[in-house]
C-alpha cells in the first residue's frame, strides 16, 4: 500500500477499537468522534492528504526501495547531504499546517524507526536480539503508512538513581514469561503521546543490567488484548476555533499505557531480556543524531509561529516605538536564526556514518536540543509580556453574537484591528502561551529529549573538547 490518505488514516483508527480510557469512561464508539481525539485526528488526517496534493508529492513522498509505489519521505534513508535537505523540507512542510505544535506528528516516529532499523546491524550476535525482525518491520510500517506512538520511559515511583522495584505486582513494564507465541509483558509504561490514536506503539526498555524483566524493544498493534491507554484529562476546551483555535486542533493526548499479560508476537520483539545491549543500542545507534534532526526541523517552525503571533500584537496595539519591544521581538529573532544556522551546520557537517547513511553532526543538534528547553519557555513569556492585560480581555464567540457585541466593538478595538480581529490575536496568543494547552506546550518542549540538564551533561562528556584545551598548553608552554 503506497503513502495513506486521511480517510483512509482515521477509518484504519476507528476499526482498531483500541481500549482508550478518558476521564474514568472507555471509548466505547469511534475514536474520531470522541471530543478528545477528533480536532488532533482531523489534523493529523489533513497531513496524510497533503502527500496526495500534486504541489506537495515530491516534498512528502518518495519512490518506495521495495515497491515503487510513494511513500513518505520521513522513511528515507538519506545517503546524501541532500537527501538530508530534502528530509528537513519535509518535516517542515507538515510543521507548517501544524504551526509546529504537533511534536508527535508521524514524521517523528518514522525517522525514529528508520535511524533504529538503519542500525540493526548493533545487534547482529547478540543474545535474545533479532535485528532481522527490526529491519523487516521498519519495511512494514513504511510499506503501509503506519503510525507509531511510543513510550521510553517508566512510571515516577522512586527517582533513586539506583532504584530497583522489588513490588510482587509490576509497576514499570517488565517481562513476566514466554511461550510460543511471543514474550508477555505485565505492568505500565509513560508517556505515549498519541496513544490510542495510532496503529502501533513502540517500546524500549533500559536500566541497570541486573535490573530482571528489563532490557526489551518491541513493537504490536495499539489493539492488542491486554494492551490499555489511559488518558490525561483532555485539554481541548471546546470546538470553536474562535474560542481555542489551537488546542481544538492540535492537543496531542498523552496517555499511560497498561500491559496486563500481553503478548507480543515473537517476530515484534528486536531486544529480548539484555539491558546492557538494549542501554547501548540507545546510545549507539542513528537515534540520536536523525530524531534531533527532525525536532530542531520542527521548532524552527514553531519558533516562526511565535514570531509571527508577537509581530501581530506589536502592530495591532501599536508598541512598536518603545525600545523594550523591539528588545524582545529581537530576542525571537535571535532565537529563530540561532535554531536555523545550527540545524543547517548540522547538514553541512554530516559525515557518512558506519551504517553507511548520512548522518547529520550529532554535537550540533545536541547543542540545539541543549538550548530549545531554555528558550521556548522565554518565548511564551515574551508574548506574555507583550500581550499584557490583552490577554485577560479575550470575551468568547458567544459574547460577540450577543447583544453587547455592540460594547465590545467600542472597547476592544485596536489601533490597527476591529474588535473581533484583536480579540481572536489575542485568544491564540493565549492558546499557546496561557491556556492548559500552551502549558502544556512548555513543558513538552522543555522535557522533549528528557532532563535538561542530563541533556547537557551528555552534551558535554560527548563534546570533544582536547583541541581547545591543547591550544591553551600551547600558550602556557
Amino acid at each position: 500500500m503506497p503513502a495513506i490518505t486521511g480517510k483512509q488514516y482515521i477509518d484504519r483508527i476507528d476499526q482498531l477499537n483500541s481500549e482508550i480510557w478518558v476521564d474514568g469512561k472507555r471509548i466505547t464508539g469511534k475514536i474520531s468522534e470522541h471530543p478528545a481525539f477528533k480536532g488532533v485526528m482531523k489534523s493529523q488526517a489533513a497531513l496524510f492528504d497533503m502527500q496526495h496534493d500534486p504541489n506537495l508529492k515530491d516534498i512528502l513522498t518518495y519512490p518506495s526501495p521495495t515497491t515503487g509505489d510513494s511513500v513518505g519521505l520521513s522513511f528515507l534513508e538519506p545517503k546524501t547531504k541532500e537527501d538530508l535537505v530534502k528530509k528537513r523540507m519535509m518535516v517542515q512542510e507538515w510543521a507548517r499546517a501544524t504551526n509546529g505544535l504537533m511534536g508527535r506528528s508521524p514524521d517523528y516516529m518514522n525517522t525514529t524507526l528508520m535511524a533504529y532499523a538503519s542500525s540493526a546491524k548493533l545487534l547482529e550476535g547478540k543474545n535474545s536480539c533479532f535485528p532481522q525482525y527490526l529491519q523487516s518491520y521498519f519495511e512494514y510500517v513504511r510499506e503501509n503508512d503506519l503510525t507509531l506512538t511510543h513510550s521510553f520511559i517508566e512510571p515516577q515511583v522512586n527517582r533513586t538513581f539506583y532504584y530497583l522495584e522489588d513490588e510482587k505486582e509490576p509497576i514499570a513494564a517488565k517481562v513476566i514469561g514466554e511461550n510460543e507465541e511471543g514474550i508477555i509483558i505485565k505492568g505500565a509504561r509513560l508517556l505515549a503521546t498519541q496513544g490510542g490514536m495510532t496503529d502501533e506503539i513502540l517500546v524500549y526498555s533500559m536500566g541497570p543490567i541486573i535490573d530482571e524483566g528489563k532490557g526489551y524493544f518491541f513493537s504490536i498493534p495499539s489493539n492488542t488484548k491486554g494492551v490499555k491507554f489511559i488518558c490525561r484529562e483532555s485539554l481541548v476546551g471546546g470546538d470553536s476555533s474562535f474560542n481555542y483555535p489551537l488546542s481544538s486542533k492540535y492537543d496531542e493526548m498523552d496517555t499511560i499505557v497498561v500491559f496486563d499479560d500481553a503478548v507480543v508476537p515473537w517476530d515484534r520483539v528486536f531486544i529480548y531480556d539484555d539491558p546492557m545491549t538494549a542501554n547501548d543500542f540507545m546510545i549507539s545507534s542513528s537515534f540520536q543524531p536523525f530524531t534531533l534532526h527532525q525536532v530542531i526541523s520542527r521548532q524552527v517552525i514553531k519558533t516562526e509561529f511565535v514570531l509571527g503571533i508577537v509581530q501581530s500584537i506589536i502592530k495591532t496595539i501599536n508598541i512598536a516605538e518603545y525600545q523594550h519591544v523591539q528588545e524582545k521581538a529581537a530576542e525571537v529573532i535571535v532565537a529563530l536564526e540561532s535554531l536555523k544556522a545550527l540545524l543547517m551546520k548540522s547538514e553541512i557537517d554530516a559525515k557518512i556514518n558506519r551504517f553507511g547513511l548520512m548522518e547529520p553532526d550529532r554535537a550540533t543538534l545536541h547543542a540545539a536540543i541543549t538550548v530549545y528547553p531554555k528558550v521556548y519557555p522565554r518565548l511564551a513569556e515574551i508574548v506574555q509580556l507583550l500581550g499584557a492585560s490583552g490577554l485577560m480581555t479575550i470575551p468568547t464567540e458567544n459574547d460577540f453574537n450577543s447583544p453587547i457585541r455592540r460594547d465590545l466593538d467600542q472597547y476592544l478595538q485596536a489601533k490597527a484591528a476591529p474588535a473581533e480581529e484583536r480579540v481572536k490575536l489575542f485568544r491564540l496568543a493565549w492558546d499557546l502561551t496561557m491556556s492548559p494547552f500552551g502549558t502544556r506546550q512548555t513543558i513538552y518542549e522543555r522535557f522533549f529529549f528528557g532532563d535538561p540538564i542530563r541533556v547537557a551533561s551528555q552534551l558535554y562528556f560527548a563534546y570533544d573538547k582536547e583541541p581547545y584545551v591543547q591550544r591553551i598548553k600551547d600558550i602556557l608552554k
